[in-house]
């Protein structure tokens, strides 16, 4: 009998089920340093190591590349006295000749993007070679010595040079439509239209880039890749060598972060190394630096955004039109999707009468961009945000006035641009909260007082509302599996085919199995994140990791458990309802046993105690063709309140206080949740103030490493920083105990800070002008709007 099961038999509840505060599985390693990422793992005998050679062009035809000078390259000087040096480093340089199946890594089907480029160049920093070395430092010098010659072509790097109506597309766009936008915009009282440019976004995680593979008997590899996505690196690894997926086996115990950079960003790396290991029969590292990795791998796509509108003299908007216009890159990796969701939230939390909403996904002679939380509805939430600004100026109210006045309703007033009903709006509630709380109306007053006696210190409040769908807008990436094992000493293992990047998945699945079990939390062990166990499985995006993965895993435990109910009611002769778990134990009748002890004898009789669990989202679907359906399962909500403090005389600023009322259902975890809240503003602030992407008239992005690219620092937290979950909400629909995905929806909270700024600038023009200040809202950004404004108020 399992010794610590046997100890909790009186207990009333178990330790560690759902809707209890649990430490991420992993928060002691993380601390101490003990936790094992790929880098860290013992690499097997004789270890290769591989390095990109990137292209110096922007846009061009290799017409020569001599890679003689890297095939030659002699090994690295020996440290010291020790052992004899490795044989000469260099074991193989491999170009696009060397893929012996698909020279392809397009996840879409695209066949757009190669795994090492082939004649022609698309970018400044396209992987064209890889360098197989002894070390990882032979490997990085050799790539040094490759000769490569081009013929340039004509390149295009900023979107702002393009027609989004005519220019080249990566991908077919989308159009939303609802009503007549343009009559509405026509014959409304009055009207406005403008251009925001809203800046990408570098991933920028702790642990970059990384894939080692092992080769194994016949076509078998086994790949250990830093990937949100195993399935697609096995399928992209299947044809990159040329073999059926079977042979490939991928696995993931952890990332070091992800934020959506590792959805697709991994399939090259994991590629190479299975290439290389396979031709070589060695296993093959390849981790690159961090500069390789920001200039290789995509990022959050940037946009253009032009919008119009039409409205009355109380603020009421009436009609609107957008278009989205995204540097995409060379191929198109996600942008089809990216693009399309952020056409899902133009609207945000408002209902437009009449819109018309357009994407325009452009080719660009830069990386492919890619997914980033929150895959593309930020940037529509900022668009929906820049009108309501606009429109607040216009009128000569607060804000937050014309926002809660355009707020969808409840029975009516709540049909989004794509024609779903929204069923869920709690908004009203929410903001009113917040309102209350974060005493908006009285700093409001305060903020007005300060400003007129301050000369050059001016300060912004701003309050930003939060709506987010939920689910893949791709209907059949809604589904996921789970493997459920109970072993005879009452213990279990448990897989999934969701990834653990830190943000908590792994306890919350844990937890809910335990529950369902009705036995401790330590006694659920869930394991690495492998295709030999789970086939098929989805991304972990779109915020679905836990809705998905933790209805797969419920449902394998629900098998078990029927199951183990059916042997108990007919083994003890009681009726089936008479059979009832407890903390530990199972009471069959007027009789208590050990959970473990059943176990035990269900395995005897022969009952199978392990089962796969499946789970696909109900009510959702999409077509596309028409932008109608129901591409979301339902909506979270949140808003944030910040302010903030500029000196007008740097632009410099300093966020003085951010208060956070955010909702996710029936939460399984508050203490994971909480983490995920705050570190999604923190990210969203830092997308939307100093996180600049800046690449040169060559083509050439410089913000390449920590010392150009300023992600936050916790001196940038907010000085005050009040964080609270809702405790009243619960889903509408039956998701996973009725909670509610927190990975991706706080992120667009950031946005407060950005209105906050907006509204400091405001007041040098006396709140008269709309700043229209774009993102990233760096210091720099910050000062030229204050001195355009004041230009403007003379004039």
């Amino acid at each position: 009998m399992n010794k610590h099961a046997s100890a909790n038999l009186k207990a009333e509840k178990i330790v560690g089920g759902v809707a209890t505060d649990q430490r991420h599985d992993s928060a002691h390693k993380h601390v101490s340093g003990s936790a094992v990422y790929i880098d860290d793992m013992p690499e097997p005998a004789g270890t290769l190591h591989g390095c990109l050679g990137l292209a110096t062009a922007t846009h061009a035809t290799i017409t020569k590349m001599d890679l003689s000078g890297a095939r030659a390259a002699p090994r690295a000087p020996a440290p010291g006295p020790g052992p004899p040096p490795p044989p000469p480093g260099v074991i193989d340089v491999l170009t696009a000749k060397d893929v012996p199946g698909e020279n392809d890594i397009s996840p879409t089907g695209r066949h757009d993007e190669p795994v090492l480029a082939d004649g022609e160049v698309q970018f400044f920093g396209q992987p064209i070679f890889c360098v197989i070395a002894e070390t990882r430092e032979q490997a990085r010098r050799a790539t040094r010595l490759a000769r490569v010659e081009y013929e340039e072509l004509p390149f295009v790097t900023d979107i702002g040079a393009l027609d989004p109506t005519r220019d080249k597309l990566v991908t077919p766009p989308l159009t939303l439509k609802r009503g007549d936008a343009a009559a509405a915009i026509r014959q409304a009282p009055r009207r406005l239209k403008g251009t925001m440019r809203v800046g990408g976004q570098e991933h920028f995680y702790l642990e970059g880039h990384i894939a080692m593979a092992v080769p194994g008997e016949d076509q078998d590899v086994t790949i250990y890749s830093s990937t949100q996505h195993p399935s697609e690196v096995q399928h992209m690894v299947g044809h990159a060598l040329g073999v059926p997926s079977n042979a490939i086996t991928v696995e993931m115990r952890r990332m070091g972060g992800g934020f959506g950079g590792k959805e697709t960003q991994g399939n090259q790396f994991a590629a190479l190394a299975a290439i290389a290991a396979k031709k070589h029969h060695r296993a093959v590292k390849i981790r690159p630096d961090r500069d390789d990795d920001m200039i290789a791998t995509g990022k959050r796509h940037d946009f253009l955004i032009d919008y119009e509108a039409g409205f009355d003299d109380e603020g009421n908007i009436l009609g609107v039109d957008f278009m989205f216009a995204a540097r995409c890159g060379f191929s198109a990796d996600l942008s089809g999707p990216v693009t399309d969701r952020a056409l899902f939230h133009c609207d945000n939390t408002y209902f437009w009468p009449a819109v018309h909403a357009q994407s325009a996904p452009l080719y660009t002679n830069t990386v492919s961009n890619t997914a980033f939380r929150g895959f593309g509805g930020p940037q529509g939430m900022v668009g929906a945000e820049r009108i309501i600004d606009e429109v607040a100026f216009a009128v000569g109210k607060d804000p937050l006035e014309i926002r809660k006045r355009n707020f969808y309703g409840t029975a009516d007033r709540n049909i989004t641009p794509y024609h779903q009903v929204v069923e869920d709006n709690i908004i009203h509630r929410i903001v009113a909260e917040l309102e209350e709380s974060a005493s908006y109306a009285r700093r409001r007053r305060e903020i007005s007082a300060f400003n007129n006696n301050s000369r050059f210190i001016k300060r912004g409040l701003a309050l930003t509302p939060v709506k987010f769908g939920i689910s893949f807008t791709a209907t059949h990436y809604n589904q996921a599996g789970a493997l459920v094992h109970v072993y005879t000493d009452g213990s279990v293992h448990l897989n999934h085919g969701g990834t653990e990047m830190g943000q908590g998945l792994n306890v919350k699945v844990a937890q809910v199995v335990a529950q369902e079990f009705q036995i401790d939390l330590d006694q659920v062990k869930i394991t690495a994140t492998t295709t030999g166990k789970v086939p098929n499985t989805s991304a972990t995006a779109a915020s679905s990791g836990t809705d998905l993965n933790g209805m797969a895993a419920q449902n394998g435990a629900r098998q078990i458990k029927d199951r183990l109910t059916d042997f108990a009611a007919e083994k003890y002769q009681v009726p089936r309802d008479q059979v009832l778990f407890l903390p530990n134990r199972v009471r069959i009748g007027n009789q208590e046993i050990p959970f473990a002890d059943l176990v035990k004898q269900a395995y005897m009789a022969r009952i199978q105690l392990s089962a796969a669990g499946f789970y696909k989202t109900p009510k959702i679907h999409w077509d596309r063709d028409k932008g109608e359906g129901r591409p979301f399962y339902y909506f979270a909500y949140g808003a944030s309140c910040s302010e903030v403090s500029v000196d007008t005389l740097t632009g410099e600023y300093m966020v003085e206080r951010t208060d956070i009322l955010h909702e996710t259902g029936r939460s399984l975890n508050r203490a994971i949740d909480l983490g995920q809240v705050e570190g999604g503003f923190i990210q969203g602030m830092g997308w939307l103030t100093t996180e600049e992407l800046w690449w040169d008239d060559k083509g050439r992005l410089r913000t390449h490493a920590p010392s150009t690219y300023k992600i936050p620092l916790a001196s940038d937290r907010p000085k005050i920083f009040n964080v609270t979950l809702a405790d009243w909400p619960e889903a509408g629909e039956p998701t996973i105990h009725r909670s509610k995905a927190v990975g991706e929806p706080p992120f667009p909270l950031g946005m407060s800070v950005l209105h906050a700024l907006s509204d400091a600038v405001a007041s040098v023009a006396d709140h008269r002008i709309c700043p229209r200040l774009d993102a990233p809202a760096t210091p720099e950004r910050v000062l030229m709007a204050i001195e355009r404004l004041k230009k403007e108020a003379k004039a």
